[in-house]
């Protein structure tokens, strides 16, 4: 008789699979996905007290990454209301290593930096601000890599082309073999030009979906992990999950 466990995970894996070949359940999520954009969905959550900006989909699937990886490193360019690296710094408390998250952005304004460094997992975070493209952040970041083993990527900056595609660049080979380098807001590709009030300088055929296949067009050791696509259908991250495979 077959372990239930290994069955049960069996089945899941099965059933994750056949949701790529489901249209109607495609369709569906498509519509959400367009939908909830426009909505500015993402907006709506926080964690522990911070604004995380986040679909809560894309959040689960980084809990299960996270523990199953349990980086000593996780590295975010984008920091904005903090919500995601205090996230990703209580995960790494629970696990209960010596692991740390650095993040980045070019402009910590005061207001959230005070709230992040007030936060009980603020122990487990290190800021740095300045352009994540710039030598000096660059070095700084190599550093603190170069004493850990188990790292993992999240770019969630600028979403131009130019932009995300020169952090991958700098950020994704820092990427340990079997993590991931995850890169957000890939659903651009797929939303109307200007959906947010106030324009943003990227668009379709400009943004992280479009950095993303012209970096994996050079870069073997990376593949987009599809099963998390068909997982969690709902996301602002499709084909944005690259593993790192050697």
């Amino acid at each position: 008789m077959k372990n239930p466990i290994t069955q049960f995970n069996e089945e899941r894996t099965k059933s994750i699979a056949s949701n790529g070949e489901n249209k109607q359940l495609l369709e569906a999520a498509g519509l959400f996905n367009y939908e909830s954009n426009l909505s500015k969905y993402s907006y709506n959550f926080s964690w522990m007290g911070r604004p995380i900006i986040a679909y809560p989909q894309d959040m689960i699937a980084m809990q299960e990454l996270i523990w199953d990886i349990k980086p000593d490193l996780i590295i975010e360019t984008g920091v904005a209301h903090g919500g995601s690296i205090v996230y990703y710094a209580s995960l790494l408390e629970l696990i209960g290593n010596d692991g740390l998250v650095v993040g980045i952005d070019i402009d910590i304004r005061k207001h959230n930096r005070d709230l992040i460094e007030a936060h009980p997992m603020m122990k487990r975070i290190q800021l740095i601000e300045g352009p994540s493209t710039s030598e000096s952040v660059i070095n700084q970041v190599k550093a603190i890599a170069e004493q850990k083993n188990k790292i993992m990527v999240c770019l969630d900056s600028n979403h131009t082309h130019e932009h995300v595609l020169e952090e991958l660049k700098l950020y994704a080979p820092l990427t340990s073999p079997g993590s991931y380098c995850i890169v957000f807001d890939t659903i651009v590709e797929y939303l109307p030009d200007n959906y947010l009030e106030g324009g943003r300088p990227w668009g379709v055929g400009n943004n992280p979906k479009t950095a993303v296949l012209e970096y994996l067009n050079t870069h073997d050791e990376f593949e987009v992990d599809k099963s998390i696509d068909n997982k969690l259908l709902i996301s602002v991250a499709p084909g944005g999950y690259l593993k790192r495979i050697r």
